[in-house]
């Protein structure tokens, strides 16, 4: 059996799936982003990374692969431990180890073990759909000087001429003013058509902008999706340390009385979705301190205890 499958369904709704005896994959969450240099658009994502240094076993993904399999909790804490066997031998081997929909592990000149994550997966629910894509820059008509100096006068070049008779004389004013008006008659009303054609343009550039704007960050009738709650680490104690899973609900109150006459913050939570009271010994808010108690409880009280990443409804 490869477990990766399961570790890879389990990082969709954790940020911390432990590989007992191995190490632990992280999950980080990065908002959208632009590079502007090739103008792409990224959305938001989880970052995958690797821990070595967290071994210890919190029970999560062992009890995953019992429910699962349908198999007992031992059984699959021991597949696992063979996994995990395999894994160690190939890496030792100087060989790269390939997770499916996780990564590669391989080790570098330093003897270091490195983790190159997947990049085609994205693991944060809430983009579910969404891929990154390029948008190029919207080309704007750029005018030349020359076109800008319309005003420019054409020089005039007056010439000796013969003396003619005054009638020809005012005929020729008459016909250069009539000239003159015409040209800054027809300058100005050039000049007005392109600003009036100027101005059309923008507003029918900024629709198109808003257009653009809005085909690009909304979806007006998305698609139904799929909604898995992401636990995330926060002030409330969502990391519960489980005695055990009563489907009599008399059963599930002997426990508890008895936990709670040993002294334990123990407490009964809804049932589950296989019709299961789970029985607690006490909350957390942070999972270091759940890892330290679970230790404490396994070493002296319940070596069949695990850990729970749930936020209970106040």
């Amino acid at each position: 059996m490869r477990i990766e499958q399961h570790i890879s369904q389990l990082l969709y709704r954790y940020q911390c799936v432990t590989v007992p005896g191995f190490g632990a994959f992280l999950t980080e969450n990065r908002s959208a982003q632009l590079v502007q240099d090739t103008n792409t658009f990224y959305p938001p994502k989880k970052v995958l990374s690797f821990n070595f240094h967290l071994k210890n076993n919190d029970g999560l993904l062992a009890n995953h692969i019992s429910l699962c399999e349908k198999i007992d909790y031992e059984k699959a804490v021991a597949l696992i431990e063979e996994e995990i066997t395999a894994w160690k031998f190939s890496i030792q081997k100087s060989e790269a180890l390939t997770l499916k929909n996780i990564g590669k592990l391989s080790l570098n000149s330093e003897n270091s073990l490195v983790f190159e994550p997947i990049d085609n997966l994205n693991y944060a629910t809430d983009s579910f759909g969404l891929t990154s894509f390029i948008s190029p820059k919207i080309k704007r008509e750029v005018y030349k000087k020359e076109v800008e100096k319309l005003e420019e006068k054409t020089p005039i070049l007056f010439t000796p001429e013969k003396r003619t008779s005054s009638w020809i004389k005012y005929a020729a004013v008459f016909a250069f003013g009539i000239g003159m008006a015409g040209f800054f008659g027809n300058q100005w009303y050039e000049k007005k058509i392109a600003n009036e054609t100027l101005l059309v343009e923008k507003a029918v550039q900024q629709k198109v902008d808003n257009k653009i704007q809005q085909a690009t960050f909304f979806i007006e009738n998305p698609i139904p999706s799929v909604t898995l709650s992401v636990e995330e680490e926060s002030n409330s104690n969502q990391y519960h340390i489980v005695a055990g899973a009563y489907k009599e609900i008399s059963n599930a109150d002997r426990a508890l009385q008895s936990l709670l006459d040993l002294g334990y913050k123990a407490k009964k939570i809804t049932p589950n979705k296989h019709g299961l009271y789970p029985i607690l010994y006490g909350s957390y808010a942070t999972i270091e301190e759940a890892k330290t108690a679970l230790q404490t409880i396994k070493e002296t009280h319940n070596k069949d205890a695990w850990m729970l990443v749930l936020e209970l409804e106040k």
